[in-house]
């Protein structure tokens, strides 16, 4: 049986990551991701991830949408950053706002995991009524809250939801 907890810790812990995510709103749903973080355990967020050296963050926000959903976009606004503290995860997250411009939706991976260590277990367009259904505690942050899809649309500066300090 996989260890998710040393996947995820040895993949993407132990460090400082930059990461971007994409907010593509369509017919007052919003697409996210659903990943396995443990055994019973899950995770949804919007589609996005670590950035790679050399480009930028549209490059990156482009190349992980098409990674994990099959879909083309444009990148739009730059809306907030959230940094993410919650040891082994540390990451500085840049959130944009995306138009959808080509593709199919489809269960992607994420190329930096072996087959038998991919997260990724669903993709939807959820209402708001889905999003606040989601268990609290398996939603990012920024979706914990929210009391309507334009309110992460309309945030602007810098945030740090219920971070989990080194001690």
């Amino acid at each position: 049986m996989a260890n998710i907890k040393k996947d995820i810790a040895d993949n993407f812990g132990n460090r400082l990551r930059t990461r971007v995510n994409g907010i593509l709103i369509q017919n007052d749903k919003l697409l996210m991701i659903k990943h396995r973080m443990d055994e019973n355990v899950s995770f949804w967020n919007v589609p996005g991830g670590g950035m790679i050296y050399g480009q930028d963050a549209r490059e990156n926000l482009r190349r992980e949408f098409l990674e994990e959903t099959g879909l083309e976009i444009e990148v739009g606004s730059y809306l907030f950053v959230h940094e993410l503290l919650a040891p082994p995860l540390h990451a500085i997250e840049l959130f944009f706002e995306v138009q959808l411009m080509g593709g199919r939706l489809v269960l992607g991976k994420d190329p930096e995991l072996r087959d038998e260590q991919q997260l990724i277990e669903e993709i939807r367009f959820l209402d708001l009524d889905e999003i606040k259904n989601i268990p609290y505690s398996e939603k990012h942050a920024v979706f914990r809250g929210i009391n309507s899809l334009n309110d992460v649309r309309i945030w602007k500066g810098y945030f740090n939801f219920e971070n989990n300090s080194i001690k």
